[in-house]
């Protein structure tokens, strides 16, 4: 079952159980996907899927930040519930030490002596550890390490 099925699936159980925040947030997901798929006339592999699952979790993590700033608990809790559905959907994230191997095992392959050289890590990061590793911690390690 792919991705894409898992979450029309799970749109069916919500609406059946009347979870109605689980179904408004999975409902908003699968209107992506389907955009996406008549956008490319073809349907999307599972890892198009998580791009834009991920892109939905960047955006909640976002908003936390901000309505953490202005005070707005309520809608922190709102950002927060969403950003635990999605991330049901993704692989799991790698912690700050095992992002830190794969951000020095990068840094070596691709011979980075300076900041200039951070697309080109950046580039290989992703290219071996894609969706499990969160892009933000990612180029702050680059830089540190890059630094020194």
């Amino acid at each position: 079952m792919s991705l894409a099925e898992k979450i029309s699936v799970d749109v069916k159980n919500a609406l059946k159980s009347g979870d109605k925040s689980r179904l408004s947030i999975l409902r908003m997901i699968k209107s992506s996907i389907k955009n996406k798929e008549i956008e490319k006339s073809e349907s999307l592999t599972d890892e198009e899927t998580s791009a834009i699952l991920r892109s939905f979790l960047k955006r909640a993590n976002e908003s936390i930040e901000q309505f953490t700033i202005a005070g707005r608990t309520d809608l922190v809790e709102k950002e927060k519930e969403e950003s635990e559905i999605i991330q049901n959907y993704l692989p799991r994230q790698l912690n700050e030490d095992q992002t830190r191997e794969i951000v020095s095992n990068a840094i070596n392959e691709v011979g980075a002596t300076g900041p200039g050289d951070m697309g080109k890590i950046m580039k290989a990061i992703m290219a071996k550890a894609g969706g499990q590793v969160d892009g933000k911690l990612a180029s702050k390690l680059v830089k540190e390490m890059l630094e020194v």
